[in-house]
C-alpha cells in the first residue's frame, strides 16, 4: 500500500510539477500499474479559499462522479483519483470548473 502511494506521489509529482502556471490547466494520466487515473487542475494561486468542481464523464456521455474540492488560499493544484478496474474502456471526459469557467481534457481507458 505504501508502495503505491508512494508511486502515486512521485509520478504526479513529476508529471504535473510546474513553478509558474501561467495559464490553468487541466490534465490526466493513466497508471496501469497502479490501477489509477490521477486528474489535476493547476491555477496560480489565490488569497481566498475556493471550491474547485470535478466531473468525470464516462464514454457514453454519463457522468459517473461530481464532486466539489477545496482549493485552500495560497495552493495553486487539486486532483482526484479514481481506479480504473470496473470503468468502461473508451475516451472519458474530465471537467474542472473554476467559477465560471471550465476546463477541460479527456483520456482513453483500453
Amino acid at each position: 500500500m505504501n508502495k503505491i502511494i508512494s508511486s502515486l506521489l512521485v509520478a504526479s509529482t513529476l508529471i504535473f510539477a510546474s513553478d509558474i502556471v501561467e495559464d490553468p490547466a487541466v490534465d490526466c494520466m493513466v497508471l496501469k500499474e497502479e490501477n489509477s487515473i490521477i486528474c489535476k487542475y493547476v491555477q496560480k494561486s489565490k488569497e481566498e479559499d475556493r471550491f474547485i468542481r470535478f466531473e468525470w464523464i464516462d464514454p457514453l456521455g454519463v457522468s459517473s462522479r461530481d464532486r466539489k474540492i477545496m482549493m485552500p488560499k495560497g495552493h495553486g493544484s487539486v486532483y482526484d483519483f479514481r481506479y480504473t478496474h470496473g470503468r468502461i474502456t473508451g475516451v472519458w471526459t474530465f471537467k474542472a470548473t473554476d467559477g465560471e469557467i471550465t476546463y477541460t481534457t479527456t483520456f482513453e481507458l483500453k
